[in-house]
């Protein structure tokens, strides 16, 4: 359980953070979004007992991590959004040294390490880090955050700048660590990455909490269903345009309807046309569509 309350972080004279407040239960994957200087980075860091709040609570799995940082990463795997690796390490000494400070086994160590490469399917070949693609870096990132099996993750960006291949699988990891029982908080731009694998997605808008629930109770705040319709017509210009506002879409006609009433009259409409409609579909705003409607 991650509990916050009223954290606040200034920066000179300039809030961070204003009053953040959240509740976030135990094995999930928890979004933090917001546009650039939300204040994103600031909790993460702040979450993994990197930088100390101005003010306010913050509890995670009963640790008071404002007080006792350090108590946190025994049980704590951090992901900052740069791989910041020592090049001329190989994958292996590199989990090596880690593991070492943790105060792993040495045998340990290396029955762990196979496991998460196999697991993230890294091919190291001996080669150093500097020598691995951007992709292969992250990946080796990721096995360094887990060598210590921590139960709790602070990922910033886990996918960005990555191929949308090695992007997709890291995603797919993820949700395997989440089964797993793990916790996991990230942050990332890619918000139809956030929308897929996230149980509950958080909102910051200039340091304060504009909204935070699942996918269903967001929709639910800002946006409803809408409905497009595809259709076809022997002569399109028999359809008032100012009735069925339409366009060109996927080799057929279509048009958008806010609701149910006006789905009908739009159906209607392209009948008496001699037109016949193809196919229905409803969809709720997505993620990118909502966090632009709170920046206006």
């Amino acid at each position: 359980m991650i509990t916050a309350r009223n954290l606040t972080k200034h920066y000179e004279n300039s809030p961070a953070l204003d009053e953040v407040s959240f509740s976030f239960p135990d094995a999930g994957i928890f979004g933090i979004i917001g546009h650039n200087g939300a204040g994103k980075t600031t909790l993460l860091k702040m979450i993994a007992g990197l930088i100390a709040p101005t003010s306010g609570e913050l509890d995670v799995n009963g640790i008071d991590v404002v007080h006792d940082p350090l108590a946190l990463k025994a049980t704590l795997g951090y992901l900052p959004e740069e791989s910041r690796l020592y090049e001329t390490m190989t994958a292996e000494d590199y989990l090596a040294f880690f593991g070492d400070i943790y105060g792993i086994p040495k045998d340990e160590i290396t029955v762990r390490t196979r496991r998460l490469f196999a697991a993230l399917s890294l091919e190291t070949e001996g080669k150093k880090l500097g020598e691995f693609s951007k992709g292969m870096k992250r990946k080796a990132a990721i096995a360094r955050s887990l060598i210590h099996d921590p139960a709790f993750l602070v990922y910033d960006e886990p996918t960005s700048g990555l191929d949308p291949m090695t992007s997709r699988f890291i995603a797919e990891y993820l949700k395997k660590l989440k089964t797993g029982g793990k916790t996991i908080v990230l942050s990332a731009h890619n918000l139809f990455q956030v929308e897929a694998i996230c149980d509950r997605v958080m909102i910051l808008r200039r340091g304060k909490v504009i909204a935070s629930g699942t996918m269903k109770e967001l929709r639910g705040q800002f946006g409803s269903i809408t409905y497009t319709v595809w259709f076809s017509a022997p002569d399109p210009a028999r359809i008032d345009r100012h009735e069925v506002p339409f366009r060109e879409d996927e080799g057929y006609l279509a048009c958008d309807a806010p609701d149910m009433a006006t789905l009908n009259a739009i159906s209607s409409a392209i009948t008496a046309a001699g037109g016949r409609v193809e196919r229905i579909e409803s969809r709720y705003p997505s993620l990118e569509e909502m966090l632009v409607a709170i920046g206006k």
